[in-house]
């Protein structure tokens, strides 16, 4: 097995890197990106360009890098066959035929990979990683040897501590406590099905919490935050430093009016479309709490995804997040009538925004850890 990094630009993809179908030909990125989505199932998958976006960088400005392991042209064309017929019958929304292009007539079985990213702005001890093994080829070694090597270049980057996320009671979660991980962490996934929701409810819902906050007035817009609106939604973003971390060895992160346009630029180079509302402290003028949710602008594939939702602390008290939400929401569905359902990442430890998504007929999908290593 041979390990090698890759990027976009790998076997002249680069034309076609903003292709949310992928790249014409089989290259070793292309082969992570299958197993990534093969692995994201089944729950919203990433498109191919947003796959190659997070290799360049992370929604923070984390600098990005990937590394796919091969079999060096060993090829089980018996196991390949068997793995596409699997693939076939669970309905994977990619499949693949489990070789990369060599560039020399050859091909090479791209087993698995991994993203590291690393912050730049805060939290300069931190390596964020994902780690994807084929589902067919779990159980040989692959993911521990992705595991070391990228272990080697967190150190060769001066990082003193691993960060990764795997589902609750899955194969992940048994390889990262066999590797000395602990579970920092624990965050349930929600999902909002908007075509069964209660909308009248909702109504009535947001018409009184409402009136808990009528000092208050609603801004939105689609896209990149108006310039003139950059610092507030620096301010806002930071108030996300609040949210409950466990035992996470994370930083507070700062944000800028420059970081939150970067995020943005990445956003759109990922093919995202964000639809972002904040409130407004009508006497003072002060933002107050924001909230947003973001879709795949070219291959939806029938998802939304709730980000970021946060009040800052004076302004608490008066279910300005619950207002936030419903409005964002009613909105989206105007918007974007070809989404099905809406996903949402909730910390255990933080009861008041589960009961606002509970209220909102939001229901449990699964269960994930944040797993710590220090290296």
């Amino acid at each position: 097995m041979q390990t090698k990094r890759v990027g976009p630009n790998e076997n002249d993809a680069a034309q076609e890197e903003d292709d949310p179908d992928g790249p014409a030909d089989h290259s070793p990125l292309a082969g992570l990106h299958a197993i990534a989505r093969a692995c994201d199932h089944p729950g919203p998958a990433m498109s191919w360009r947003q796959f190659t976006a997070s290799v360049r960088s992370g929604p923070g400005g984390e600098r990005g890098e990937a590394w796919v392991a091969d079999d060096s042209g060993r090829i089980d064309h018996a196991r390949t066959d068997r793995a596409r017929t699997d693939r076939a019958r669970t309905d994977r929304a990619r499949t693949y035929d489990g070789r990369t292009s060599s560039g020399q007539g050859g091909g090479d079985e791209v087993t698995g990979g991994y993203l590291l990213h690393f912050p730049q702005d805060d939290n300069t001890h931190l390596a964020l990683l994902r780690l994807m093994t084929r589902p067919d080829r779990r159980r040989e070694g692959i993911g521990g040897a992705l595991l070391d090597h990228a272990i080697g270049r967190a150190r060769e980057e001066g990082r003193r501590v691993l960060v990764g996320e795997a589902a609750a009671g899955g194969p992940g979660a048994e390889f990262a406590k066999a590797r000395g991980f602990s579970p920092a962490s624990t965050e349930t996934r929600l999902v909002l099905d908007l075509r069964t929701a209660d909308w009248s409810g909702l109504e009535l819902l947001r018409a009184r919490a409402v009136r808990h906050a009528t000092d208050y007035s609603l801004e939105r817009w689609v896209g990149p935050t108006p310039a003139d609106l950059l610092g507030d939604m620096a301010r806002l973003t930071e108030g996300m430093n609040d949210e409950p971390l466990g035992d996470l060895a994370i930083e507070h992160q700062r944000w800028t009016a420059g970081r939150v346009r970067a995020r943005e630029e990445m956003l759109a180079r990922a093919g995202q479309r964000t639809y972002t509302m904040i409130a407004r402290h009508t006497a003072s003028g002060e933002p107050a709490g924001f909230t947003q949710l973001i879709v795949d602008a070219e291959r939806p594939e029938g998802w939304g995804r709730q980000s970021s939702t946060t009040v800052l602390a004076p302004h608490r008290g008066r279910r300005l997040g619950l207002v936030l939400k419903l409005a964002n929401i009613t909105w989206f569905r105007a918007c974007e009538p070809s989404v099905e359902r809406v996903i949402t990442w909730n910390s255990v430890a933080n009861p008041h925004m589960l009961a606002i998504n509970e209220a909102m007929g939001f229901e449990v999908f699964d269960t994930w850890h944040q797993w710590q290593l220090d290296i």
